[in-house]
């Protein structure tokens, strides 16, 4: 496994739509095993494929129950609304309260290409719409509500540091 350079706001690959994952083999569990070693060395709960450089449809997320994988996501269906602080770590230091949908079903592939759905709610939900915003060269600060200042960035963190240990 090997660290990556994160893309950082202002680099064209973040706009970028990304193409689907087709072949599943060991170049493919290479990328998914450094996007989670640069997701944990940025102290991130996920990180998506465009971050790291690369234009296909993958995230990971581990928000403090273990690594989730996802290829060639899609989000089947979205309830609710919650509304509560997001960053990413290809905007660091900034912040905001984002608008999100409060449950989130979404069909994806495993590193192997089998299929599975999940259904996530709350901080899971948010961290899933995050990632696959990615995916379609949207970043967090399109859905930003107000940005937050220094204080509140101090307590965001934390509630982020929460939320993970959960």
């Amino acid at each position: 496994m090997a660290i990556r350079n994160i893309v950082k706001e202002g680099d064209p690959v973040l706009t970028k739509i990304c193409r689907p994952v087709e072949r599943f083999d060991d170049k493919l569990a290479a990328l998914l095993d450094d996007m989670y070693e640069t997701m944990l060395n940025g102290e991130g709960v996920g990180i998506a494929a465009p971050q790291v450089g690369i234009l296909r449809r993958i995230f990971v997320i581990d928000i403090g129950e273990g690594k989730q994988e996802f290829i060639n996501p899609k989000i089947l269906k979205t309830k609710g609304k919650q509304e509560g602080s997001e960053g990413c770590l290809s905007c660091p230091g900034e912040f905001g309260i984002t608008e999100r949908p409060m449950y989130v079903t979404v069909s994806a592939l495993n590193r192997y290409g089998d299929q599975f759905t999940v259904n996530a709610e709350g901080f899971y939900a948010k961290a899933i719409c995050h990632e696959n915003d990615h995916l379609d060269g949207i970043l967090f600060k399109e859905h930003v509500i107000r940005k937050l200042d220094p204080e509140e960035i101090r307590v965001a963190k934390a509630m982020q540091d929460k939320n993970k240990k959960k």
